[in-house]
């Protein structure tokens, strides 16, 4: 696979992938809203061995999700605060990435077989949901790490 890069809005900050993504996450969460500013964030999963920082070193903000109890990490621009990537206490061996933050934030599929949507319990009045993928209304599992039912949608919905 080629190396696909990434970074903050400045540039001092910059990091590469060098596999694709294990899935892409859709989450409706508040979090994922309040820190995107917008209603979901998009964010393809990588392991800790295809994912490095290549430039600058982030900034960090810990932060305590109300859903599963857990810390997740907020990696950020210490200059210009661009987003970049969530490490998470829940799921330590997996990152996930602000997808708009690649350089090509289109570059990988976003397909049935590899996507979810979640936390659609919280999602913006309006939202539209595609067909044939596995959604949630909350996290996909529960405190104790038991897989919820996924529910998945014949034709598109519109919360």
């Amino acid at each position: 696979m080629k190396v696909r890069e990434g970074g903050c809005l400045c540039g001092s900050c910059r990091y590469q992938v060098t596999a694709p993504p294990l899935r892409v996450t859709t989450c409706h969460c508040r979090f994922c809203q309040r820190t995107t500013g917008s209603s979901y964030m998009v964010e393809p999963i990588f392991t800790h061995a295809s994912f490095r920082m290549n430039k600058g070193v982030p900034k960090i903000w810990a932060h305590l999700s109300k859903g599963s109890g857990k810390h997740l990490w907020l990696h950020f621009c210490p200059e210009c605060g661009g987003r970049l990537y969530l490490g998470f206490e829940r799921f330590d061996q997996i990152v996930g990435v602000f997808a708009g933050s690649f350089d090509d934030p289109g570059w990988f599929d976003i397909t049935p077989e590899n996507s979810k949507h979640i936390f659609l319990g919280n999602a913006v009045r309006g939202s539209i949901i595609p067909p044939g993928i596995e959604t949630y209304a909350e996290h996909i599992t529960d405190r104790q790490g038991n897989l919820r039912p996924a529910t998945v949608f014949d034709a598109a919905q519109q919360l």
